[in-house]
């Protein structure tokens, strides 16, 4: 749940932000509560739990969970469509670190004084 001292109205802008009940997000993916309980237990998406113990989701999550269905739905193994996404998730991250490396190789090194 957001640390306390946070408005509520900063939690509308943050992607991480766990706002959807199980249910709800089922609802929003067009799916079962067992699907998004089946990614979880891949390890794909874990959802962080309200004080009472219930599941709850953030967008980014259910992006992540909306990208399995689409996969799933095209006849891929749930099992394989989960280590897809992690891999996908693997390559972009690799990808921007590779950019970074680039962008700082590309720029003029100080010279040392003598």
């Amino acid at each position: 749940m957001p640390p306390r001292g946070t408005r509520p109205a900063d939690n509308l802008d943050d992607d991480g932000y766990p706002a959807y009940t199980m249910g709800r997000a089922a609802e929003m993916l067009g799916t079962t509560p067992a699907f998004l309980r089946t990614l979880g237990e891949h390890r794909l998406i874990t959802p962080l739990r309200s004080e009472g113990g219930h599941r709850r989701y953030s967008r980014y999550q259910l992006r992540i969970a909306a990208r399995a269905r689409e996969l799933v739905d095209q006849g891929t193994p749930i099992e394989a469509a989960c280590r897809i996404i992690i891999l996908e998730d693997q390559l972009e991250e690799a990808q921007r670190i590779n950019e970074r490396l680039r962008a700082q190789a590309v720029q003029p090194q100080p010279k040392a004084s003598a």
